[in-house]
């Protein structure tokens, strides 16, 4: 998991909300913003980012290399 979870709120003037998490693997960017959705009304459409489908391995992997680029 990344030191970091960030969601990210975009407010049309139409009054629709766009949420994007940030820095969140897996399906755990459902848990984290489930409590919001539930205040802000009905999700309407989900859109899932690629990071939803990878798991802490492959961003521990990730991560793994690219540190190696550095040393």
């Amino acid at each position: 998991m990344s030191q970091y979870q960030r969601v990210e709120y975009l407010i049309g003037k139409d009054g629709k909300i766009v949420e994007r998490a940030i820095d969140i693997v897996g399906s755990e960017c459902i848990a984290v913003t489930a409590a919001i959705e539930a205040k802000l009304g009905k999700v309407e459409t989900r859109e899932l980012l690629s990071s939803y489908y990878e798991t802490s391995e492959q961003v521990l992997d990730h991560n793994a290399i690219e540190q190696t680029q550095y040393d």
